[in-house]
Order: C-alpha cells, then structure tokens, then sequence
C-alpha cells in the first residue's frame, strides 16, 4: 500500500507540464544520439548535463534518465539500417539485425526492437520500484570473486557460441583482453603499453574501434562488389510484423527481459554483457541455431529487450548505494550531486520525490519512446533507399564526426581508420569481431575484479571458491563447458556413424 501511494506522488511529480516537457525533450534526444553512430547515451548525457544546472532537480534528473534509456532504445536503429552499432550495447543487434535489413526485413526487425524495448523497460522499472532494497543488498555480496567469474562465463559463452569457428572466436577474445590492457593500471596508476601517447592514457576509444570494425569495415567490404550492389527498398507493406514474427519474438522478449533485469544490477557488467548472454541462450535454445547470423528475429528481440531491461535495474546500485553501474549513470550521478542530493540508502527517505518521480517518468518516458518511434519506423527504413554511392560517403561523415564530438580528438579519427581496414582484413578471414569488442570492454574489469579478488584474499586463489556467489557462477562455467564438450563428442559421433560403411 505503501508503495502504491509513493508512486501515486511521483506521477504527481512526473505529470507536472515542465516535466513532461523535460521528459520528451530527454528521450528524444536520446533517441537522437542513440541513432547517431558514435554518441550513445554517454555523449548524449554529457552534452545536455551543463543545461542542468540551473533546472529543478527532479526536472532535471528526469531529462537527463530519458536521455540514458532513450539511447538504449536508439542504438538499435543503426545497427539494423546500416550496420554501425550506436553505442556499445547495440554491437550484438548489427548480427540479425542488418541481415534482416538486406533481407527487405528492416521494418520486423525495428517494430520488433521497439516493442521489446518497452517491455523490457518498463518490467525493469517495475523492479526497480517493488525490488530496489532488497536487490541492493543482494547486490552487496556480489564481491570482486563473484564479478570476476560472471565476465569469465560471459566471455567463455561468447566463445563457444560465435558465428566463427570455435578457435578464430577465442583468438578474437585473447586478441581484446591484450588490447583492454593499454592505458592507465587502476591499481596502480603506472602507464601500460602507452608507448609514451597521452591519447591512449584512458584506454582505447571504444567508439573508435566500434565504429572501425563495424562501419568502416563494412563499407570496405561493400566496395568491392559496389557494382554489384542493389539499393534496398522495402515496401510500407513490409514494415508490420507477421504473426509469425511476433510468436518468434515473443519467448525471446521474455527470456531477455528476465536477463537484462537480473544483469541490470550488478555494477560493472550490465547492459553489454546481457545482450551477448541473451544472444547466446537464444541461439542456443533455438531448434534452427544455424540460421543465426543470417537474419533471425529473435537474435534482435532477444538483445534488444535485454538491453533496455537494465536500464531500470542499473539504477538501483546507483539510487541505493551511490554506485554506478556504467558509465552513464555516472553523469547521474554527478547530477544527482550537483543538486544537492546524495545518492544512498538514504535517498528514498531523504528525497522521495526525486526517486518516487523518477520512476514515475521512467514508466511516462518508455511509453513516448513508442509513440515517438513506431511512426517513424517507415522514416529510419527509407534511409536503406539511399543508393550505396550516397550512403557510403555519408556514413563515413557521420562516423568521423561521431568519434570526434566524444572526445574532440583528430587522434581517434586515426584510431578508427586504423581498426577499420584490421576490421575488413579479419572479416574477410572469416574472423567474427563482435568477441574482440566485449574482450576489451571487460578486459580491465575482469583484471581488476581479479586483483581485487586476490588483494582481499593476500594471493589465496581459494577466495574464488570460498565466496559463494562467484562458486555459483564456476559451477555454471563448469556446466556449461562439460555441455559443449559433450555436444562436439556426440556431433563427431554422429558424424563419424553416419560416414560408415553399412557393409
């Protein structure tokens, strides 16, 4: 009753016509830069976190949360029109998603992702509401052992379920945990791998070399068979889904609701590693796994919802113990203090119409998000219209501009280039780089969680046993290998009794 009656007050809050009007500002603009390659919700909240200053808080706090989780939603858009993931948790999307895109499916694909998405969003919010104490501390014993085991499990299902051989797959993973390497150590501070450059002190640009091995590659690609190439021009016809389409999605958009809210909350991971997770049990449950890669619905709903059901969830390290979950709550969080709000256990009590308004928004915002974006779905479809020799320069535009606006940096334009040909060369090995991109985005947080993890324990690797959440994760890991194991045995078997002679 409690809870109704707080929520109850926080649409009082969210319903107020300056915060309406903040929150369409918010997820609008978070569409926008969800869309642009290169931005994504990072760039969009700090590009709009100065207009805040002198804003209400709780006007403010929900402009710049319609930013976060509409980029979310937006970065989907330009992983299935041309293959440029928006931002970092839209890599896995570009798989299916473009496929479909070719496929004259693009219109499925993005109804799809965008009913997802608010499914997905408004469950995590949801969560958030009925939840956030109890998964906070949950969350509070999940320590550097447990973090650590849950990337390695992310990492070794990649591995296992990449659309490259099993081999080029961990090659590609060995090849980011190296890259993840270069930069700054948290630890201690000292210079790795720098080679004496101030520009790769923070690490590799992650935009840069998304951008590089997705975008650049790929017009690379495109360019030598350019006459051969046929601009795509789906129908209006085609952009309602089939029932077909939606009963193929609809398990998916519940297994990856379930995913991305239960990833939501443990700080460091969240919405990345829920869409490859969400990706591979997908594929993995599938009765046709083999026709992943070439355009399934369900490895589009099934990240895509993911992706969108941290966002309520990656809250609640940031509301109830003041930690935030990615980088983008992190400009939350500098908001939060900017107002005078210190984010805590305290919060619901001390600030209730700030918790209790944001959630309200969250529910107001996702449900905009649907009514702004399904209209425009025949907008963002025609853009596959643009004959190649328009589209190819235009996209390099967008994506040098998008590298540059995040840092201001002629270095990362360089850095992007760079990745771009390593990108077409791999690609045209048969090399899937979508493993290289997650290795080096948790490259320096698995070495971290693993330090940490044997600083607490003074060199004991026992710690990694002894702490029951991380031994639940390694029996997993542990499952999950003796599985595969037996698959490649039985398959060879298979094969083996098929090919012999009956005679």
């Amino acid at each position: 009753m409690d809870t109704i009656l707080s929520l109850a007050n926080g649409f009082s809050v969210a319903l107020e016509p300056w915060n309406i009007f903040y929150c369409v500002v918010g997820v609008l603009w978070g569409t926008i830069v969800g869309v642009l390659p290169g931005l994504g919700p990072l760039a969009g909240l700090a590009l709009l976190l100065p207009l805040t200053f002198k804003l209400d808080p709780n006007s403010a706090i929900i402009m710049l949360a319609g930013i976060f989780y509409g980029a979310m939603y937006g970065g989907s858009t330009t992983s299935i029109l041309v293959r440029i993931p928006g931002e970092a948790a839209s890599v896995i999307t570009c798989i299916d998603g473009h496929e479909m895109a070719k496929k004259g499916r693009a219109g499925p694909a993005l109804v799809v992702s965008a009913l997802g998405s608010w499914f997905g969003g408004t469950v995590s919010v949801l969560v958030l509401m009925l939840f956030a104490p109890l998964l906070s501390e949950l969350m509070l014993t999940v320590g550097p052992p447990a973090t650590f085991s849950l990337m390695v499990v992310a990492l070794i299902l990649m591995g296992l379920v990449g659309s490259s051989s099993t081999l080029k797959t961990f090659t590609m993973i060995v090849a980011g945990l190296l890259l993840g390497t270069v930069g700054l150590d948290a630890m201690s501070g000292v210079a790795r791998f720098t080679y004496g450059s101030l520009h790769v002190m923070d690490g590799m640009s992650f935009v840069a070399m998304a951008l590089g091995l997705f975008g650049i590659s790929e017009i690379l690609l495109n360019l030598e068979k350019v006459a051969d190439l046929r601009p795509i021009r789906p129908t209006f016809k085609s952009l309602t889904p089939t029932l077909k389409d939606l009963k193929d999605s609809a398990p998916a958009v519940g297994r990856g609701t379930v995913i991305g809210c239960l990833f939501g909350i443990v700080p460091g991971i969240s919405h990345v590693i829920s869409t490859f997770v969400s990706y591979a049990l997908e594929k993995k449950l599938s009765k046709f796994p083999e026709e992943f890669g070439k355009g399934r619905i369900e490895g589009v709903a099934g990240p895509e919802t993911a992706n969108n059901a941290t966002t309520g969830t990656s809250l609640i390290p940031l509301l109830v113990l003041g930690i935030p979950s990615i980088p983008a709550t992190a400009i939350l969080l500098s908001a939060l203090m900017i107002h005078g709000i210190e984010p805590g256990p305290q919060l619901i009590n001390d600030h209730p119409e700030v918790f209790w308004g944001l959630i309200a928004s969250m529910y107001i915002g996702n449900l905009i998000l649907v009514i702004l974006n399904l209209p425009l779905v025949g907008l963002f479809v025609n853009l596959l219209r643009i004959p190649y020799g328009y589209l190819a320069p235009l996209v390099i535009v967008i994506s040098v501009v998008g590298v540059y606006t995040v840092n201001a940096s002629a270095f990362e334009i360089w850095l992007m280039a760079i990745f771009g040909i390593l990108g077409y060369l791999l690609r045209k090995m048969k090399f899937d780089v979508a493993p290289l991109l997650l290795a080096v985005i948790l490259g320096d947080r698995i070495e971290l969680a693993f330090r940490r993890s044997l600083t607490i324990s003074d060199g004991d690797f026992s710690i990694f046993i002894q702490s029951a959440s991380s031994a639940v994760f390694l029996c997993v890991l542990v499952i999950i290998i003796l599985l595969q194991l037996t698959a490649w045995l039985l398959g060879y078997r298979k094969k083996n009794f098929a090919n012999e002679d009956p005679n």
